[in-house]
């Protein structure tokens, strides 16, 4: 692992995402004393603030995001003690002499945290490079989203490849942070019980779900231009299938990890113009109710019509030796009726069920993993009903906790702490690779290709429903039902 930095240089640093996890993530950091204990960090933006403005705008975001209990005088003041801010327009190349003077010298190591709008991207890298911000022991995070499509995302790499190496560019997934993600490779690879059945001989299907029950929430432009395909499936979503369906590495660094992500994003099955409207549905959600409160549509949300997908169930396979024919259902969507991130595995029925005479019912395992609200791994196994079985055995499924819930020590950390913890201290193993990134937009771009020729447009659902009927259809043709 390389040398901790020195300076931490946040852009974007005034948003709506280094208020709500950002700078809770530092503080959070700084409590506990993992941070270097001189290092600055330096917010920039283009609103025009000093430092005591940023400070007090940092205290307002920690009061609201943190609980109160974590929040005592002296540790904030010694937190907002680290912070600057200078005000800089990217496209000014000018700009950048302030950011020069506050950071100083770049040889004890600089991380910079690029949280701006895309197109901004290039430029915002030349002013740094010009200003001698990018020499020596500087790495740069980038995050989402990496462009629109294959075409862009290979510009804004190319734009920042110029500058940067590889090994120093740390590009942004936050699911990656989440702590039942990690704890994902240490039940897989730190149990042999898994390993012989984690294949097609022994798998029935997976099923990925990232539900949303929010609408736009100020959003608005960039997801009508993104859309669910995009903004969720690219990124999140096929990391967690590459997970799910990745060999076991040699090692546990940042290469060999990555290395096997990349096959199985590069095994994904295309869908194209043939398979599109059998392989995909896509949604777009109407009036309705979530939690007993009566919602807009989409359009009355984006006050005009528009052709974007709110939702978007798809059949993937991995053609590879160990997942040849196990269907992996991904759906994710807007207005849903629970917010819910999980992955479930649904293991295969046993052969023969010596109980069925005795009239009980056996239920294939499933393995549960549960990313939010509540993170969690729940293992399904049969259990009899206790009783002396006069009217026959019953059995049931019942859980066996294998996460995060077991361990009640410590607090529940924003996933954005291990992120930046790791970009400050050089560990780029939770980072996504340049390849990975390509690979996930050409298969997204084929879909988008389906779509475009099978002129398919999103199917109406109610907010608060589970998205289009037609997304049941695409599993329970299968035979397969959604674990809602």
């Amino acid at each position: 692992m390389a040398a901790a930095v020195s300076s931490l240089l946040l852009f974007g640093a005034t948003g709506d995402l280094s208020q709500r996890m950002l700078l809770p993530s530092l503080y959070g950091l700084h409590a506990d004393g993992l941070l270097p204990g001189d290092m600055s960090i330096i917010g920039t933006a283009k609103s025009d603030h000093d430092d005591t403005e940023f400070r007090s705008l940092a205290k307002a975001a920690l009061n609201r995001f943190i609980d109160t209990g974590r929040l005592t005088a002296d540790t904030v003041d010694r937190f907002l003690a680290r912070l600057r801010y200078v005000p800089v327009d990217a496209t000014k190349p000018e700009d950048f002499a302030g950011l020069v003077e506050a950071v100083g010298p770049t040889d004890r190591g600089l991380a910079i945290f690029l949280s701006t709008a895309p197109s901004l991207f290039g430029v915002t890298i030349d002013g740094l490079s010009a200003s001698g911000l990018t020499d020596g022991n500087v790495r740069l995070a980038l995050e989402k989203p990496l462009g629109d499509s294959l075409e862009t995302s290979c510009q804004i790499n190319d734009s920042v490849a110029a500058i940067f190496p590889e090994q120093r560019i740390f590009r942004i997934d936050h699911y990656l942070g989440k702590e039942t993600v990690q704890n994902l490779l240490a039940l897989r690879f730190g149990n042999r019980l898994f390993e012989p059945m984690w294949n097609a001989g022994e798998i029935d299907h997976v099923q990925i779900t990232v539900a949303e029950t929010v609408g736009l929430e100020g959003r608005v432009e960039f997801y009508d231009r993104a859309g669910a395909l995009r903004d969720m499936v690219q990124n999140h979503m096929l990391q967690l299938l590459a997970l799910v369906a990745m060999e076991p590495p040699a090692h546990f660094d940042a290469q060999s990890i990555r290395d096997e992500k990349v096959k199985v994003l590069r095994s994904l099955s295309p869908i194209d113009a043939a398979t599109a409207s059998t392989h995909t549905v896509i949604g777009q959600y109407g009036p309705g109710a979530i939690g007993g409160q009566i919602v807009p549509g989409y359009s009355e949300e984006l006050t005009r019509v528009s052709g974007t997908e709110t939702f978007v169930a798809v059949k993937a396979h991995v053609d590879n030796w160990r997942w040849r024919g196990v269907p992996f259902y991904l759906r994710t969507g807007k207005r849903l009726p629970l917010r819910q991130s999980e992955i479930l595995i649904q293991f295969k029925p046993v052969p023969h069920s010596i109980f069925a005479e005795r009239g009980a019912v056996i239920q294939p395992n499933r393995l549960i993993i549960s990313l939010q609200p509540d993170e969690n791994i729940r293992l399904m196994v049969m259990s009899k009903q206790p009783g002396l079985d006069r009217d026959g055995i019953r059995l049931h499924a019942v859980p066996l906790d294998l996460g995060a819930n077991v361990f009640t020590e410590g607090r529940r950390r924003i996933a954005y702490e291990r992120l930046l913890l790791d970009l400050i201290e050089g560990d780029s193993t939770l980072f996504v690779r340049r390849d990975e990134v390509e690979a996930q937009w050409r298969w997204i771009d084929g879909i988008r290709r389906g779509w475009a020729v099978n002129d398919m447009t999103p199917k109406p659902y109610a907010a608060g429903t589970w998205g289009p009927s037609a997304a049941i259809a695409l599993t329970e043709r299968d035979g397969v039902t959604w674990h809602d």
